[in-house]
């Protein structure tokens, strides 16, 4: 798989409270460019095939979650958690999850996905197009890190959690070596 070095320009269809707008729903459209995002900070994407999902939902997320301040203490302005997911589901997710740190990025167009070749199809779980699990420590623009998980392909029998996950991510902006034992994934109720 060819490798990028700068994240592909592409917009993110978000939500964003608004009180103006009243109601039991006070958000509106906002549509955000990658640019927004990326230019200027040092930032963590983390990407992963879908919300309410085991493996995402008990580890992926709520690990970097946990870490934050380590990551910012690292230099990491951000920490973006991307899925082909609506804004709405993304929303939800991270308020069942009990994410507050870590920014949601629904990409339900799999747009910015595609662009980064990680759209990859899992028909065969009835998912349809979704990120391959990866991670990336993004610089203004410019990939200085990326965690491709392995067995990238189309309707993978497996879900690989190896290298994208938070420990890794940070013993690699600290300049360690990624860690020999990380915590277990951990049973998901949804």
């Amino acid at each position: 798989m060819n490798r990028i070095a700068r994240v592909p320009e592409a917009t993110f269809r978000t939500r964003v409270r608004d009180e103006s707008v009243g109601g039991d729903n006070p958000f509106r459209w906002q549509d955000v460019a990658a640019s927004e995002i990326f230019g200027g900070r040092r930032v963590v994407v983390f990407a992963l095939p879908g919300a309410f999902t085991p493996t995402c939902s008990s580890t992926h997320l709520p690990r970097y979650e946990e870490l934050y301040d380590e990551f910012v203490a690292a230099g990491i302005d951000d920490i973006y958690c991307l899925s082909v997911n609506d804004a709405f589901v993304m929303f939800q997710w991270s308020r069942h999850i009990g994410a507050e740190n870590i920014k949601m990025l629904p990409d339900g167009n799999g747009e910015f996905t595609r662009k980064m070749g990680m759209l990859v199809n899992k028909d065969n779980l009835g998912f349809g197009m979704r990120s391959w699990r990866y991670a990336m420590v993004v610089n203004d623009g410019e990939i200085e890190h990326i965690f491709v998980e392995p067995g990238f392909a189309d309707d993978c029998p497996t879900d690989p959690f190896e290298v994208s996950d938070a420990d890794t991510v940070l013993a690699a902006i600290r300049g360690e070596s990624a860690p020999q034992e990380k915590p277990a994934r951990a049973d998901f109720v949804g």
